[in-house]
C-alpha cells in the first residue's frame, strides 16, 4: 500500500450551506426513529446488490452471510448496523456520503436494470443516511468493497460539514455504521425501543435482520407470492400474522398483483364491520418494497376502503425524502382507482357465483358497500348490482329488482314510488302490521350511514321515495289519493280535537292533528316526520339532540272511540279515557316517560276497578 493510499485524507461535505444538518435533525424527518428504517434499509440494500451483481456475473465470490446486524453497546453508547453486502470504496463514500441526496441505488439500477431475478432495491442511499445525524453527536461507517477486498475505509463525522476519511480494518465485506448516540436521544440504547422500531419498520423485509441474536423478520410475506401459490389457510395464517390479537377471521380477501402501468402488490381483507365503523380504520399498512411506510394510507387508498384491513406495496407511490409522508399524483390517483375496481369485481363475482353465501354475509359488508356508494363515485356505478335491500321478511334483492315488483302496489299518486322501512322492526311491530294488512311491503335499513345512503338512492332514482312506516298514519304513508269518508260531523270533530288538545298538555315537541282513517286502524298513532328526524340522523353519531324531534299524535276520528268520547257524560272521564288513549300510543313509541308514566300507571290501575 503506497504513501498515498494510507494517507489521512480531510475534506468538507458538498452541500449548498452550512446549516443543512439542523435543517435534516429537525425538519427532514417526522419522527427521530425513523433513523433506523433508513439505515437498515440502505444495508438491506447492499446485500441485494452483492446479489444483483452475482447474478450479473460480475461478483465471483461467495455471496457469504447476506444478513443484516443491529447491535447496542451501552458502555460506548454506540448503535451499530452491519451488512455483508457490496461494501464501497473510498470514492464512493466520498460520492455517496459527502454528496447530499445522491442516490447510490437510481445509479445502481440504472446500470443493472436488464439483469434478470434482480433483488428488490429499496432506496435512496444519501438523504437516507443522513438521518443517523437526527440521533448521533457522531456517525462512524467502516466499509470493506467486493472491488478492493484488501482496503477498507472509515469515514467520521460530527455532524458539522467537516468529515475525515483514513484507512482502516474490517475482516469481511461489507459496511458497519457506528452511531455514537446523543445524550438527549439515549432511549436508542435501550434493547426494547430499538426491537420495537426493528418490528414496526423491518418485519418484512427481505433480507434477515438480527438483533439480539435473533431474527426481527420475515423475508418473504404472503403479498410477494404468486396467488396461485397460496392456499386460503396461507392467506388466514397470514392475517393472523398482521393481526396476532384478533380473534375473528376475515369474511374474505383480495390478493393484488400488478406490473402495469404501476406495480402494486398487497393482500386487502374484509373484515366483519360493525356499526362503530371509525374503529376499524388505520388497518391498512403500506409498505415500499417490503419497508413500512404508514398506517394513513388516505390518498392511496378510498376513504370508504380504509375500513379494509392488509397490506399494500407499491414502489411507484412517491414520498417526500424521509418516505413519511404520501405525495399527490397521477399514480397514486391511478392506483386508488384500481383498488376500488379489484374490490368491485371481488365483490360482483362474489354475488353472480355465490348469491346464497353473499346474502348470508350482507349484514356484515352492508355498511362498507353503502359507505362506498355514498363516497366514491366509480364504486357506487358498480355496486347497484350488489347492492342489496333487505325486506322485514329477510329477503335480500338489489333495488331495481324491488323497484319492478312493488311498483303497483307502493306507487302514489303522483307517479312516486314509495319504499317503507323500519330501523327497528321490533319497535315499529304494529305500524309495519298496518302496512302489511294493505299489501305493502317494508324493509328493514338500519346502518349508521342509513339517511345518507337513503338520500342518495333518492338522488339517483327518478320518482322514489324512502318513507319510514312510522312517519305519517297508514292511509297517507303511500297516498292514493283516495278521501276516506268523516263519520263525525265538523261539531264533533273540533270537540275530539280539543279534547286531546287538553290531553297534550303543554308538551311543546307534540302536535295534534285529527284525522279520517279507517275504523280499523288505532285511535291514536305517533308518527315522525320523515325530513325531521333524516335530518336528525344525518349528524354526526351521537349528537342527536333528542329534545328536538318534533311528533304529531293522529287521531283517528273514525275510530269507534271517539263517538264513545262523545257519549260520555262526565267531562272528568272524556280526559281520562283521552289522556290514557294518547298515553297508550305514547307509551309505544318509548316516549312516555318520568311523571306521566307515573300517572299513566295510577290511571291504568284505577281503569281496571
Amino acid at each position: 500500500m503506497s504513501a498515498t493510499e494510507t494517507q489521512k485524507k480531510q475534506g468538507k461535505i458538498q452541500v449548498q450551506t452550512d446549516n443543512i444538518f439542523p435543517i435534516i435533525k429537525k425538519f427532514l424527518y417526522s419522527d427521530n426513529e425513523i433513523f433506523l428504517r433508513e439505515l437498515v434499509s440502505n444495508a438491506v440494500d447492499a446485500i441485494q446488490k452483492i446479489k444483483v451483481l452475482s447474478s450479473a456475473g460480475e461478483f465471483k465470490g461467495e455471496i457469504g452471510d447476506a444478513k443484516v446486524s443491529v447491535s447496542i453497546d451501552k458502555e460506548a453508547k454506540t448503535l451499530t448496523i452491519s451488512d455483508h453486502g457490496v461494501g464501497m470504496t473510498s470514492e464512493e463514500i466520498e460520492k455517496y456520503l459527502n454528496q447530499v441526496a445522491f442516490s447510490g441505488a437510481r445509479e445502481f439500477l440504472e446500470k443493472y436494470k436488464g439483469v434478470e431475478d434482480k433483488q428488490t432495491i429499496i432506496g435512496h442511499f444519501g438523504l437516507g443516511f443522513y438521518s443517523a445525524f437526527m440521533v448521533s453527536e457522531q456517525v462512524e461507517v467502516i466499509s470493506k468493497s467486493w472491488q478492493e477486498p484488501d482496503k477498507a475505509h472509515r469515514w467520521i463525522c460530527d455532524g458539522s460539514p467537516e468529515y475525515s476519511l483514513e484507512p482502516a480494518e474490517r475482516s469481511e465485506r461489507g459496511t458497519d455504521i457506528v452511531l455514537h448516540i446523543s445524550e438527549e436521544n439515549k432511549e436508542f440504547l435501550e434493547n426494547e425501543r430499538i426491537k420495537h422500531i426493528l418490528e414496526k419498520y423491518g418485519r418484512f423485509l427481505p433480507v434477515p435482520v438480527f438483533f439480539e441474536d435473533a431474527q426481527i423478520n420475515t423475508t418473504d410475506p404472503a403479498w410477494t407470492k404468486a396467488p396461485a401459490d397460496l392456499s386460503q389457510e396461507d392467506y388466514a395464517n397470514f392475517y393472523k400474522e398482521l393481526y396476532p390479537g384478533s380473534y375473528e377471521e376475515p369474511l374474505f380477501h383480495i390478493h393484488l398483483n400488478v406490473d402495469y402501468p404501476f406495480n402494486l402488490t398487497g393482500i386487502l381483507y374484509f373484515p366483519r364491520i360493525t356499526d362503530s365503523f371509525d374503529l376499524q380504520k388505520k388497518k391498512i399498512s403500506l409498505y415500499s418494497n417490503q419497508v413500512f411506510i404508514t398506517d394513513a394510507v388516505e390518498g392511496v387508498v378510498p376513504e370508504f376502503l380504509t375500513m379494509l384491513h392488509g397490506v399494500l406495496d407499491s414502489p411507484d407511490i412517491p414520498l417526500n425524502v424521509s418516505r413519511s409522508y404520501l405525495q399527490a399524483d397521477s399514480n397514486v390517483r391511478k392506483i386508488s382507482g384500481h383498488i376500488t375496481k379489484k374490490v368491485a369485481d371481488k365483490l360482483e363475482s362474489w354475488f353472480k357465483d355465490d348469491r346464497e353465501g353473499f346474502e348470508s354475509k350482507w349484514e356484515d359488508i352492508k355498511l362498507f358497500v353503502q359507505y362506498g356508494t355514498v363516497t366514491e363515485t366509480k364504486f357506487a356505478d358498480r355496486s347497484a348490482s350488489f347492492s342489496l335491500i333487505k325486506n322485514t321478511e329477510d329477503v335480500f334483492k338489489p333495488l331495481e329488482d324491488w323497484k319492478e315488483e312493488l311498483k303497483d302496489m307502493q306507487t302514489d299518486k303522483d307517479g312516486q314510488l314509495v319504499m317503507l322501512y323500519s330501523a327497528q322492526p321490533e319497535v315499529d311491530h304494529a305500524f309495519i302490521e298496518r302496512a302489511k294488512e294493505r299489501g305493502y311491503t317494508v324493509f328493514h335499513m338500519h346502518s349508521p350511514i342509513e339517511a345518507h345512503y337513503i338520500g342518495y338512492l333518492e338522488s339517483k332514482h327518478e320518482k322514489l321515495r324512502f318513507v319510514r312506516v312510522d312517519s305519517d298514519s297508514p292511509e297517507k304513508l303511500i297516498d292514493k289519493g283516495i278521501e276516506v269518508p268523516a263519520k263525525l260531523n265538523e261539531e264533533e270533530q273540533k270537540q275530539i280535537a280539543e279534547l286531546f288538545e287538553q290531553a297534550k298538555g303543554e308538551t311543546t315537541q307534540l302536535t295534534v292533528k285529527l284525522e279520517n282513517l279507517s275504523e280499523n286502524d288505532p285511535p291514536v298513532v305517533i308518527t315522525e316526520p320523515e325530513f325531521m328526524r333524516r335530518m336528525q340522523e344525518m349528524q354526526q353519531p351521537g349528537s342527536r339532540n333528542e329534545a328536538f324531534r318534533m311528533h304529531t299524535a293522529v287521531i283517528n276520528g273514525n275510530h269507534p272511540l271517539m263517538k264513545r268520547l262523545l257519549l260520555q257524560a262526565e267531562e272528568g272521564r272524556q280526559k281520562e279515557v283521552a289522556q290514557q288513549a294518547l298515553d297508550l300510543a305514547l307509551l309505544s313509541k318509548g316516549l312516555l316517560k318520568g311523571e306521566a308514566m307515573t300517572r299513566f300507571m295510577q290511571r291504568s290501575v284505577d281503569l281496571l276497578h
